[in-house]
């Protein structure tokens, strides 16, 4: 188990009230020898990330959840044979986040997928959310994480976008790398080019897990 000496006793008391919750959730699907020293790791790997202590708790429960359900996946149980896809970004607080943002909407229970980054942001830019509400999809609720083996095992497919040379590929999966123009502008008007490139690249990787003609060519 990982030590987290610098917790209080609240926030003690907090992990170890979101490693119950997670046990229950996961009993008979995933040991529970497993969960504790999952949700120790992620808090751990998110605390960077911000410094508001009930956020981060909050972060790290649905980041264990994601990493377990990931696991499962990879055990060969659940998401019921659906494709999982895995988008990467450097500090996955912008282009990836899009992605995934498109991914589901455009999926909805279809299909399962996750980003992350290697090296992650702390929060999701304002313009990402912005641009992205101007397509009415909400990802505020959204944050960056960092690429874990769980998860990238667990996909079927995996995006780099912008860091095909420090996210590496994942042995024995499909990888695309969708290279965009600038995306370190922070003018709205460049970042809304780089959302419909996105959502370009997302539709078109949407219909070839369907099977379907690609609708559109990205640039």
């Amino acid at each position: 188990m990982v030590e987290l000496p610098y917790l209080d006793v609240v926030q003690r008391l907090a992990l170890c009230t979101a490693g119950t919750r997670l046990r229950m959730r996961f009993d008979g699907i995933v040991a529970a020898a497993t969960i504790g020293p999952l949700l120790h790791s992620s808090y751990t790997q998110l605390i960077s990330c911000t410094s508001n202590a009930d956020v981060l708790l909050h972060r790290a429960e649905r980041f264990t959840q994601q990493r377990l359900e990931a696991l499962i996946k990879t055990d060969g149980h659940g998401h019921d044979g659906k494709p999982a896809v895995l988008f990467l970004s450097p500090h996955d607080d912008e282009a990836s986040q899009m992605a995934l943002g498109f991914f589901r909407h455009l999926t909805g229970d279809g299909a399962v997928a996750w980003s992350g980054g290697s090296e992650p942001g702390h929060e999701i830019t304002h313009s990402a959310i912005s641009v992205m509400t101007e397509r009415d999809i909400d990802i505020s609720h959204e944050f960056p994480t960092p690429r874990t083996s769980e998860i990238a095992q667990a996909a079927d497919v995996v995006i780099t976008i912008g860091c095909a040379e420090s996210c590496p590929a994942v042995p024995g999966k499909r990888h695309l790398d969708w290279r965009l123009d600038d995306t370190t502008s922070h003018r709205i008007e460049d970042i809304r080019q780089v959302r419909d490139t996105i959502e370009q690249h997302t539709r078109n990787l949407v219909s070839d897990l369907r099977g379907e003609p690609t609708p559109c060519t990205a640039p």
